[in-house]
């Protein structure tokens, strides 16, 4: 689904230039749910945005579904990613005044099409929330507007999700009901990439891959016995 050939990502700042990412090669198969992690002003960021279109690489190739992306014009890219990529941030994104099933259809109408309330009632019913479709972002809690966000994310039937920080503004077990759904729609098919800090969150994924000063520096595949003896690195640093 994903080839990433030599991403490179430079921010001039003075005299001096900031390598945001700095050669970095990977691919991701369809159907894996992969998480990517590393300290603040590893890349991450960097490299998701670029992955969902929203930036463009200084120089290397960006590959999804046969397609080179860093090549196209800004309409191909916005049609690309309207149409295959679903979008997940930390701080919900969600439109305070706009009921939830409004906010959850916003992606059918950019694509201009029709029904997008009984789409979005599928979706919103899809996290568990369609009792609450006609509620604003205000009247729900944290953990429900991020479920309104994952909706969104999903109404149009994406490839890939990218979340970034889906967790990083709720509770443990708030952040664990996110987490579950997101294991729900990745067993159902759906290509997860999540960007996380917290190592407890990203070893949930079947692939972790690190990141430090804009490089990948490792990507392994887990099994339970190497999931387990992460969380256990976590809790003694912890």
């Amino acid at each position: 689904m994903i080839e990433a050939r030599q991403l490179y990502k430079l921010y001039r700042m003075g005299d001096s230039v900031v390598r945001a990412l700095d050669g970095v090669d990977f691919t991701v198969n369809e159907g894996e749910f992969v998480s990517i992690t590393g300290a603040s002003g590893s890349g991450k960021s960097t490299l998701m945005h670029i992955l969902g279109c929203l930036d463009r690489p200084t120089r290397g190739v960006y590959q999804f579904r046969g397609q080179t992306l860093n090549t196209m014009g800004d309409r191909q890219l916005a049609r690309v990613r309207n149409k295959y990529i679903g979008f997940v941030f930390q701080t919900f994104n969600l439109i305070n005044r706009t009921l939830a099933v409004d906010n959850v259809a916003i992606p059918l109408v950019y694509a201009r099409q029709t029904a997008t309330r009984k789409a979005a009632m599928a979706a919103l019913e899809k996290v568990g929330l369609s009792h609450r479709a006609r509620h604003r972002p205000g009247e729900l809690s944290g953990g429900e507007r991020q479920r309104v966000a994952i909706a969104r994310a999903i109404v149009n039937d994406p490839a890939l999700i990218l979340a970034d920080e889906p967790t990083g503004n709720l509770d443990t077990q708030t952040g664990g009901q996110i987490m579950e759904i997101f294991r729900r729609l990745n067993a159902a098919g759906t290509t997860i990439i999540l960007v996380t800090h917290e190592m407890e969150v990203a070893v949930q994924a079947q692939r972790i891959i690190r990141m430090r000063d804009g490089r990948i520096v490792t990507d392994e595949m887990l099994n339970e016995q190497r999931r387990s003896a992460l969380r256990a690195e976590v809790m003694v640093v912890g």
